[in-house]
């Protein structure tokens, strides 16, 4: 007996509809093996989708049969094992899988199925909200700025470029009186030849030709030197600047209670408000500050995995995140973004400061600034600190993280209570 199973590659897109029944039947394993693929990427790594592998036991495919046709009456034997109704188990066999040869049993391999990168993040935000303020702020944060545009007829004097208008005046010139100056210069000729004649010219001639050189003379002097045709003006025009493009700073404490664990935490929710970015600019550059009792501006490789540890002093990270805006990223040209991760273990003197460079010198310059504490059992001095500043400033927002499965909705509820109180 023949099985069909249809296994062809999609051509022009013709199999979308099947595609889209698949991924929302097996949606539950796909969003599985997204989940685990954060683990193994890097947080810049957005370009590609992902492989995800369905076990052959959750795979049921339509297939087609040869039947007999037509309709038959036939008597089967008896059998003391089954009864009418009763199903026949399937035989056992391998799964595909080991590394030990068999003389028995059929199976199938895990199905591979690629998806794309826009179905990776499509899984990836599956369930977020991103925030409808900070969204409707990135569409309405227009600029503009004055750039050179050639030149115009008309302007103000001040704009009036004089070399360029005398050029334009000499090409006028020119156009208008070439004919007329080939004309003279053969009269001018023919005069000077008849003039020099051993028999002497004739003076009724000679009398015809200085008057229509007179003539030619007059009409090439009637053409004005500059007309207000010839003006030119320096053109300006406002082109919007290029405010499609964000910064994103991840600061991250590193002193010895935060462990791998935290760190993982960390990395989760940084690579979702990168993703967010990346979706929503065209430029998305990335800061990474670690700190313990110092701060450093580092690569992502040593933000996530360096070995160096210490005492805590959160307020060195805000320097230094202050510092970097003022020389690298202007205000009026950048979007700001921020995200801190800490155990919210802090020196006790340390966090007051951390609440005054917020306020004063760091929170009027940024879109949004989301702060995650993890592991927050017993909330410490810098969580009631942020505590006082949240109340304040509708673009500082905090939350606390103690498990992976508390990070998309984290994420969730931070950006969504923004686009309920804008």
């Amino acid at each position: 007996m023949s099985q069909i199973i249809d296994r062809r590659l999609n051509p022009k897109h013709k199999s979308a509809v099947n595609r889209q029944r698949f991924l929302k039947r097996f949606r539950r394993q796909i969003r599985k093996a997204v989940s685990d693929a954060v683990d193994g990427r890097s947080i810049t790594d957005t370009e590609s989708g992902e492989r995800v592998n369905i076990p052959a036991k959750d795979l049921s495919e339509p297939e087609f049969r040869h039947g007999p046709g037509g309709r038959r009456e036939i008597i089967h034997p008896g059998n003391k094992e089954f009864v009418t109704g009763d199903r026949v188990p399937r035989p056992q066999g391998g799964s595909g899988r080991g590394n030990k040869a068999s003389n028995q049993g059929e199976g199938q391999d895990d199905f591979v199925f690629e998806l794309s990168r826009d179905e990776f993040l499509e899984f990836f935000f599956e369930d977020l909200e991103l925030p409808d303020l900070v969204k409707t702020r990135l569409a309405q944060v227009v600029s503009t700025k004055s750039v050179p545009a050639g030149f115009s007829k008309d302007g103000i004097p001040p704009n009036l470029h004089v070399v360029r208008s005398l050029k334009e005046a000499h090409a006028r010139r020119i156009a208008l009186t070439a004919g007329k100056r080939r004309r003279l210069r053969r009269l001018e000729a023919e005069l000077e030849a008849l003039l020099a004649q051993e028999a002497g010219p004739d003076p009724s001639a000679v009398e015809a030709l200085e008057k229509e050189i007179a003539r030619l003379k007059r009409h090439i002097g009637a053409v004005p030197f500059i007309d207000t045709l010839d003006l030119r003006y320096r053109n300006r025009i406002q082109v919007p600047r290029p405010t499609t493009q964000a910064v994103m700073f991840c600061l991250m404490d590193v002193s010895g209670s935060m462990d791998q664990f935290k760190k993982s935490l960390a990395k989760r929710f940084f690579i979702l408000l990168y993703l967010f970015l990346s979706r929503n600019y065209e430029r998305t550059d990335v800061v990474f500050i670690r700190h313990h009792t110092i701060a450093k501006e580092v690569d992502e490789e040593e933000f996530f995995y360096s070995r160096e540890t210490g005492g805590t002093v959160v307020s060195s990270a805000l320097v230094m995140l202050r510092d970097i805006i003022r020389e690298r990223y202007p205000v009026q040209d950048w979007n700001l973004y921020a995200a801190q991760a800490s155990d919210g273990d802090n020196w006790p003197e340390d966090s007051g400061n951390c609440g005054r460079l917020l306020e004063e010198e760091i929170l009027p310059c940024l879109q949004y600034f989301a702060y995650i504490e993890i592991d927050n059992e017993y909330p410490l001095g810098l969580w009631q600190e942020y505590e006082k500043v949240a109340e304040r400033w509708p673009n500082f927002a905090m939350r606390a993280i103690d498990e992976p499965s508390e990070i998309y909705p984290v994420f969730r509820e931070l950006f969504r209570k923004r686009g309920v109180e804008g």
